[in-house]
């Protein structure tokens, strides 16, 4: 069967285009997304490289879907888009007929922007393909998305001075708890003391964010895996990517690590983030930058317009527990974006102090 392109409403605004391989959703997805896109349809994988082999700079695809084959070629086919200079900056989606937990495993080795499995609504499709093509045609990378909000977060001046008086005072009475925990860091496992990752904040600033090291050294490696596999919000995303990850009984981390956690003691270096100012005390926890780049809507970026901080209004009301959904979480980032004040923030921080000591298993 020859290529099939689909009508294309020139009015609707639309000038996303997608190239698609495969048979089983072709319908759901004709379905759903005929009126938005412009697809060209391929019966096959093998049809789908022939197109691609054909295209210029001028009519390479936005985003590339692609139906996942019992043979596999899908793996190879993703691998070489990777590899291509004219295709690797475009949007790579991957569906599968059925649930299968390997199938998204293999999904996330492979970096594809995103992964759906049946049944899932094609409306929470439709708007993730709008939102990855909005944001990537913005900025292709993430780190400059702060050069793009329409909304910039100034700190108040208030909230800056409490801000800075409290992580002042932490660090200086706490110096010597510090050399303790740096200590047992060392002597407990192999690896440096401190873990530094990149964390996006407000207005989706990227900056180095600190934590005592309580995990093995090879944790960032595993993540894919147990992302996959243990993830307390996947069961909640119907089969689809969680935005947000959260490994239940991580077995990553290492036994000194688990006190760390439990006591929150992990968490002092962010005094020296709160002190430089890339956080606040009270705040929206600054996410990894693979959790944010699934925040990328309207509804849910709002969260990225308020400071990002060490504690938060999720953590005093939902931190620890299993019935925490990722929505819920979410809604509780986007009302204290919107609602924060002093009075808020004081109130968080006394909710703080018993909720640092509750041994939390997720």
């Amino acid at each position: 069967m020859k290529q099939q392109t689909s009508d294309w409403n020139e009015n609707s605004g639309s000038h996303i285009k997608i190239a698609y391989a495969g048979l089983a959703l072709k319908e759901l997805i004709l379905a759903g997304l005929h009126d938005n896109f412009k697809i060209i349809y391929n019966d096959s994988i093998p049809q789908l490289e022939e197109y691609l082999g054909n295209q210029s700079i001028l009519t390479v695809p936005d985003i590339i879907l692609i139906e996942v084959d019992a043979e596999g070629k899908y793996v190879t086919l993703v691998e070489d888009i990777k590899k291509s200079f004219l295709l690797n900056g475009s949007i790579i989606i991957l569906l599968s007929a059925k649930e299968d937990k390997s199938l998204k495993k293999k999904a996330m080795q492979l970096k594809v922007h995103d992964y759906y499995s049946a049944p899932f609504l094609i409306d929470n499709l439709r708007e993730r393909l709008n939102f990855l093509v909005t944001f990537k045609l913005i900025k292709p990378r993430l780190l400059e998305l702060s050069k793009e909000v329409d909304t910039t977060y100034k700190m108040p001046l208030g909230k800056r001075i409490i801000d800075l008086a409290i992580s002042g005072s932490m660090l200086f009475f706490l110096s010597p708890l510090f050399l303790l925990i740096a200590i047992m860091v060392k002597l407990d496992s192999k690896g440096p003391v401190f873990y530094k990752s990149k964390r996006v904040g407000t207005g989706y600033k990227v900056f180095n964010f600190y934590k005592f090291r309580s995990m093995r050294t090879d944790a960032d490696q595993l993540l894919a895996k147990l992302s996959a596999e243990n993830n307390q919000y996947a069961t909640q995303t119907g089969g689809n990517q969680a935005a947000f990850v959260k490994i239940k009984n991580d077995p990553r981390v290492t036994k000194l690590g688990m006190f760390l956690r439990n006591s929150s003691l992990d968490e002092l270096p962010q005094l020296f983030n709160i002190l430089v100012g890339d956080m606040s005390v009270v705040g929206n926890r600054p996410l990894p930058v693979y959790e944010a780049e699934m925040l990328t809507s309207n509804e849910w970026s709002m969260r990225f317009l308020g400071p990002a901080g060490l504690t938060g209004l999720w953590q005093v009301s939902k931190r620890g527990k299993e019935d925490m959904s990722e929505r819920e979480r979410k809604k509780l980032d986007n009302f204290y974006a919107q609602k924060y004040s002093i009075w808020l923030d004081l109130k968080i921080i006394m909710g703080t102090i018993p909720a640092l000591f509750q041994k939390e298993k997720v």
